[in-house]
């Protein structure tokens, strides 16, 4: 895109604008019902509820992740766990229109300061650094540094992303290290800054556990009954955001998943965790890159 031709107070902007102030919002009120004891499907279900009172809509499930665990573990419709003391992150994403806005914290039981420190002190530089003509891999090395500079390693195999209309990522990417591949910024862009810390060895794996899919493709040649009314449910409520098993309003969700995944009409989202023993710290804010640097929306 060329830079003479964004307009900033389009009204594409003034929804991505408007999605950060309700997360934001959100955000710090979920912070506040964090505490030990606390069930998980409690806190998400509050989350994603405020959301749309606030006039937004969830742009993807609450995550929470637990010390090691870094994305996409989300409470299933029956789920007992509540929080200990852990290090948790919340990750959590709003659009208004398919416009989105993404954010993320962490919450902090285990009296691991630094490394929570870590992560966020990265976002501020990585926030510091970027701007029109900036190449996304010196991004990457502000957040790298400062992260070593704590003596923790980032996750190198987790990035920021862009944010599109009812894509949740798109191009380009933001690396939590130095690299040579990448682009220059251009005003305009949308992007969720997203450094992970770590006291691993910097690199996240999957789990086995899986509450979060997203539809890949509107043809689905399945003649199960609860299939296709997961896949209309998918279709009409969800588009092509990412949605958690126990949102689906129908008989054995599971179930009907694995039929969907067994003909590629959706995708999954497995858990990515770190070695076992580990902690990861998560700090995340949405920006609109501007003439002079960036917007932050989501403080």
């Amino acid at each position: 895109m060329a830079d003479e031709a964004v307009d900033l107070d389009d009204e594409r902007y003034e929804k991505h604008r408007e999605a950060g102030e309700i997360l934001a919002q959100v955000r710090e009120e979920t912070v506040e019902r964090i505490e030990p004891g606390v069930s998980h499907l409690e806190v998400a279900t509050y989350a994603e509820d405020r959301i749309r009172e606030l006039g937004g809509e969830v742009a993807f499930p609450l995550n929470i992740s637990i010390d090691e665990v870094a994305a996409h573990d989300t409470p299933s419709a029956d789920d007992e766990r509540v929080f200990g003391e852990e290090m948790i992150n919340i990750d959590l994403g709003v659009h208004i229109d398919g416009w989105l806005a993404d954010t993320a914290i962490t919450v902090d039981f285990t009296g691991n300061d630094d490394l929570v420190e870590a992560s966020e002190a990265a976002l501020e530089a990585a926030i510091d650094t970027i701007g029109p003509g900036v190449h996304t891999g010196e991004v990457g090395a502000a957040i790298e540094e400062t992260i070593d500079g704590y003596g923790y390693n980032p996750v190198v195999n987790l990035t920021g992303h862009g944010l599109g209309h009812y894509d949740q990522h798109c191009p380009p990417n933001i690396p939590n290290r130095a690299v040579e591949q990448g682009i220059e910024l251009e005003v305009g862009q949308v992007v969720a800054i997203e450094p992970f810390a770590t006291d691993g060895g910097g690199k996240v794996m999957e789990g086995s556990r899986t509450e979060i899919f997203v539809l890949e493709r509107e043809d689905a040649p399945v003649r199960d009954r609860t299939s296709r009314e997961a896949f209309k449910q998918i279709v009409e409520e969800f588009t092509t955001l990412p949605f958690a098993t126990r949102w689906l309003d129908v008989r054995r969700p599971e179930m009907a998943l694995r039929r969907l995944l067994q003909h590629e009409v959706i995708d999954s989202y497995p858990v990515l965790k770190e070695d076992e023993g580990c902690l990861v710290s998560q700090r995340e804010h949405t920006v609109i890159i501007t003439d002079d640097g960036a917007e932050v929306t989501t403080r």
